[in-house]
């Protein structure tokens, strides 16, 4: 198809006509294309609203893996279209913008973590679901922060293992379950940057805020909370507390989803440790725009493409996951 659009920036860069209504356009071609559109919790709240299924990684898969839509348009970033599109190889996955990336898949290349994989002969590789498809295709199974513990706990005790990439998560999963687990060193440039002094000195200003952390945080910001968990599970726990104030160190985009649960409940995000903002945001997470998904709906660019023989390593990990998950009632 000719669009006359430029691809070559990574996503389709046509002019809205003046006095669209997005949401309804949006709609619109969604129904048309029996199309699927799901987005992460750390996207903005225009295109939470307007999916058809927002949720973390694992939901994401999940919701990729049973659908009958004929094409699918992932609102996160680019590792977890290759994820949906691992999982649907016949299906369209398009997503508003290919240079949508991830700071932690990118922290783990495949050909070096393959040769850290090979050194270690006779252990399982268990990779965090942020790495790209060809990271996934060396990985015996694959894992999201909502089922991490339960998925390593599912192994016997004697199991060597190798964690892939977060330190952060590795570290918080061996200190819960009393593993060993060997751990590539990468991390998410959000969960880094949050400063322990500036969630602090929140809460001496909020003293009946409960902080609360994503376990790709850093140690000395995981002793400070009160709740550990995913995405979801920190949703999850704000509606079932009681309490009425929360620090909230991880992406801000997941105070959305909180607020609109708990509209009675006040949600500070935690601040990163290098500017000013009282925020801490994923640069590439916010590169998704309406305008963008617009566009991608109507042109159905850019597409995701995965290799095959990549496809079928790499869907085994994911499917693996997915049937641990099930059989727990994740």
């Amino acid at each position: 198809m000719h669009t006359g659009a430029n691809q070559s920036i990574g996503y389709i860069d046509r002019p809205i006509p003046q006095g669209l209504d997005l949401k309804q356009a949006i709609d619109q071609l969604r129904k048309e294309k029996n199309a699927l559109i799901l987005a992460h919790y750390y996207q903005t709240g225009d295109i939470q609203d307007i999916a058809d299924f927002v949720g973390d990684s694992l939901a994401l898969a999940q919701w990729a893996a049973k659908t009958t839509a004929d094409i699918i348009v992932l609102c996160g970033v680019h590792f977890m279209g290759e994820t949906a599109k691992i999982l649907c190889p016949d299906k369209k996955v398009l997503v508003p913008d290919l240079n949508a990336g991830c700071s932690l898949a990118d922290s783990c290349p495949a050909p070096e973590f393959t040769k850290f994989v090979n050194a270690h002969p006779g252990y399982t590789v268990i990779s965090y679901v942020n790495t790209t498809a060809a990271v996934k295709a060396v990985t015996d199974v694959v894992v999201t922060s909502t089922n991490a513990k339960q998925i390593v706990d599912s192994f016997p005790p004697e199991t060597k293992m190798i964690f892939g990439p977060d330190r952060n998560l590795g570290n918080y999963i061996n200190s819960i379950t009393g593993r060993n687990m060997l751990l590539w060193d990468g991390a998410c440039h959000v969960h880094e940057k949050f400063s322990l002094e500036k969630i602090l000195a929140l809460k001496a200003i909020y003293p009946d805020a409960e902080i609360i952390t994503h376990p790709e945080c850093k140690q000395p910001i995981i002793e400070v909370s009160d709740f550990v968990g995913s995405t979801a599970a920190l949703i999850r726990y704000t509606t079932q507390s009681a309490q009425k104030q929360f620090i909230v160190a991880t992406e801000s985009g997941v105070i959305h989803e909180m607020r609109k649960k708990n509209p009675e409940k006040e949600f500070i995000p935690a601040p990163p440790n290098d500017s000013t903002c009282a925020c801490n945001e994923c640069i590439y997470m916010r590169l998704n725009t309406m305008e963008k998904l617009y566009n991608c709906l109507k042109y159905e660019l850019p597409e995701i493409h995965v290799d095959e023989e990549v496809q079928q390593k790499a869907v085994k990990p994911i499917l693996r996951m997915l049937d641990i998950s099930e059989q727990l009632g994740l």
